[in-house]
């Protein structure tokens, strides 16, 4: 197997210990090869269900070292894609109306009762939408 146990401790979680880094084939960084069923796998997730069982419906395997090449069990866990996309240094996490976000531009709370989700999935301030409103119907009204 192409994997090196003796890894880099990663900085951001030393308490994991160290990676176990594939050194095969990569794709977009993470470790892939063909596990001769005519499919491809990434090493991590093959990893993981070997040692930790089935990765959760609905979840995917997030980096707790931030190292994609590491395919050490105990350096992922099993998260939803927004707890994901939320943990990264991506922009979706790091912009203001992205992921990360949770007071709309105005600085209402997005929460259950104030958020409205469009049909491509952003987050609208209902505030912010209702006043939105009133003000158009208020110029259409005055001929502005």
């Amino acid at each position: 197997m192409k994997v090196d146990k003796n890894g880099p401790i990663p900085v951001n979680r030393p308490d994991l210990g160290p990676c176990w880094i594939w050194t095969g084939a990569t794709v977009v960084g993470y470790g892939n090869f063909y596990v001769g069923d005519g499919r491809w796998e990434v090493a991590h997730r093959v990893a993981y269900k070997w040692i930790k069982g089935p990765i959760p419906e609905g979840t995917e395997l997030d980096h707790l070292c931030h190292n994609r090449p590491c395919m050490n069990p105990e350096h992922t866990e099993a998260v939803t894609h927004q707890v994901n996309v939320q943990r990264g240094d991506g922009p979706a996490a790091t912009a203001d109306y992205f992921a990360a976000q949770t007071h709309c531009k105005a600085g209402h709370t997005f929460n259950e009762s104030n958020t409205y989700i469009t049909k491509n999935g952003y987050r609208v301030c209902r505030r912010c939408q209702n006043n939105w409103q009133k003000e158009y119907v208020a110029r259409r009204a005055t001929g502005a």
